[in-house]
């Protein structure tokens, strides 16, 4: 069974016009990337968009993933890079995506597999000035 992990209050929104970040990281999840940053080298994250292993966040070496043409970075957490596809973005992009970790087994291919610990994303919905802000900056394809 896991444990239920408490989830930080979501931040406030960007004062003085900042454009919201689309990616953050829990303080565990930003951990555990140290921990396999240190044992792989660069790594990337790719959210996956279902199949295998559901809606899981991907953790790749970067030299074992190939970005696709229309995957868009949704921005980097503790300097490493995070991706989704188009058709996936557009979908999500009225949510902030929040990279957390919980015990459990992580996906079949995803470095996390094997730490008995899993990357899992939560999410929060934009507010409505914050989609004004994020409308004026359109993320990088790939």
């Amino acid at each position: 069974m896991i444990d239920a992990v408490p989830l930080a209050p979501p931040p406030p929104p960007q004062a003085n016009g900042e454009v919201p970040p689309r990616v953050l990281a829990t303080a565990a999840a930003l951990q555990l990337i140290g921990e396999l940053k240190a044992k792989y080298g660069p790594i990337l994250f790719h959210q996956s968009g279902g199949c295998c292993d559901g809606s899981s966040p991907m953790c790749y070496p970067q030299s074992d993933f190939i970005v696709g043409d229309h995957d868009v970075k949704l921005g980097e957490i503790g300097g490493v890079p995070v991706h989704i596809s188009a058709s996936q973005f557009e979908a999500w992009k009225h949510t902030q995506l929040i990279i957390d970790v919980v015990p459990g087994r992580g996906g079949m291919f995803s470095l996390d597999n094997g730490t008995e610990r899993r990357f899992l994303t939560r999410s929060r919905a934009f507010s409505g000035e914050e989609m004004c802000q994020l409308n004026l900056r359109i993320p990088v394809s790939a």
